[in-house]
């Protein structure tokens, strides 16, 4: 009896607060839904409600973890950069910084991903209801910010390894955060299939002429 009694008051017993293992699987289900949503229905259209009920949750809960669409796609945008991984790029195995080298690994790497259907997805959107939804454009003015800072270090830290001076290092990141993005939005918009070995060219010969004018930076 006294066992039947001690069984009734543990299945009675308020559960406690999920273990942070249990909240991780929840974020990565919202974020895998939320992915999906937006690239079904777009920005605009997707739905918090259509994600509760696809994750088996409720609204609320959605809630607690994103207060908002906004911040479901921001954290897609932060998902998609962690896998990316960018600051790898630029290592080199013999520790020293190796600029041509580094630009170019970074370039095809981006580029490559870029072209993946989650990204090309994510990308589209923005680029397409930017115009409605100011917070979609942020998010891609953030990713240039963060992509131009880190090459901006990168830059720098081979001026210095190479003794090199560079009076603007954040002016040469953003030509070549920018001439990156100008040579994606071509392909991303014409739907122009474009080969891995066209793309490796089109990067060395970028690079290389960004690398011409070394002496003057």
């Amino acid at each position: 009896m006294a066992g039947t009694e001690k069984s009734l008051k543990a299945s009675r017993r308020t559960p406690g607060r999920p273990r942070q293992e249990d909240v991780a699987q929840i974020d990565s289900r919202l974020l895998e839904l939320a992915l999906q949503e937006f690239m079904q229905h777009g920005y605009g259209g997707a739905s918090i409600s259509r994600m509760a009920r696809e994750a088996g949750i409720s609204k609320n809960t959605v809630y607690s973890r994103f207060e908002s669409k906004q911040a479901l796609f921001h954290a897609i945008m932060q998902q998609q950069i962690e896998r990316s991984a960018p600051a790898r790029l630029l290592t080199s195995g013999s520790g020293r910084p190796d600029l041509e080298a580094g630009l170019k690994a970074y370039a095809n790497t981006m580029l490559e991903l870029s072209q993946q259907p989650e990204f090309l997805g994510v990308n589209r959107l923005m680029y397409s209801e930017s115009h409605r939804f100011p917070e979609l454009g942020a998010e891609a003015e953030e990713r240039a910010r963060l992509g131009i800072k880190r090459i901006s270090r990168f830059v720098s830290e081979c001026a210095e390894a190479d003794g090199i001076p560079c009076a603007n290092p954040r002016g040469v990141a953003e030509v070549f955060i920018h001439m990156i993005r100008g040579w994606y939005l071509s392909v991303m918009l014409t739907n122009t299939p474009v080969s891995a070995r066209k793309r490796r060219q089109w990067v060395d010969t970028a690079v290389h002429i960004l690398l011409s004018s070394r002496r003057e930076w």
